[in-house]
């Protein structure tokens, strides 16, 4: 990308792309039942971000009770979700960054710092709930945080290592617009 310039069409909207897919991934997250699951059989127990939901050892209907009902079960939603929210701003702002002709490297900058600060509140939810969600909820049998939860921290890993992309990135400003001249490593005999 710093060899073409952020000109090159296909090297320009890498980075939004990416911040994207972590938004794609944030969705997946908030929206899914698999936070929490029970790892053998009877599956007896399943949690979201929202609710925990159960059935008894024999079988039948799930019966779900909102977390929302806990402090702890709000503090860990609304911590996910302003760090989401964060991200769906980054990600309208890296859009608009990238879609000006000249490029605005301080703007870019702090589009970096604005992720930081939406991986610690995701960090922080993703924290709380497992934490609290163990000593608060009775929990039988083997139960495993599951892959709604991965996601999660995907998303909260992607916002870090986006946040040092869009950081560095204006280090590189005279490479990027071609104001360096080039060096040959060359030498005539």
């Amino acid at each position: 990308m710093v060899k073409y310039g952020l000109d090159y069409t296909r090297c320009r909207w890498i980075l939004p792309l990416l911040l994207g897919i972590g938004v794609i991934f944030g969705i997946i997250a908030l929206a899914g039942r698999g936070w929490l699951e029970s790892q053998t059989l009877p599956y007896i127990h399943r949690a979201s971000l929202w609710e925990s939901c159960r059935r008894p050892e024999q079988g039948g209907d799930w019966t779900c009770e909102s977390l929302m009902g806990y402090a702890w079960g709000r503090a860990a939603a609304a911590t996910y979700l302003v760090g989401f929210i964060l991200l769906v701003i980054c990600f309208a702002l890296a859009i608009i960054a990238f879609a000006i002709d000249t490029l605005r490297f301080n703007f870019i900058r702090g589009i970096g710092g604005l992720l930081f600060v939406a991986a610690v509140f995701s960090i922080m939810g993703l924290v709380i709930y497992p934490v609290k969600f163990s000593t608060e909820i009775e929990l039988r049998g083997i139960n495993m945080f599951s892959w709604a939860y991965g996601f999660g921290w995907t998303t909260a890993i992607m916002e870090i290592c986006l946040g040092f992309f869009f950081c560095c990135l204006p280090n590189y400003e005279d490479q990027i617009l071609g104001n360096v001249k080039p060096t040959y490593f060359y030498s005539s005999p």
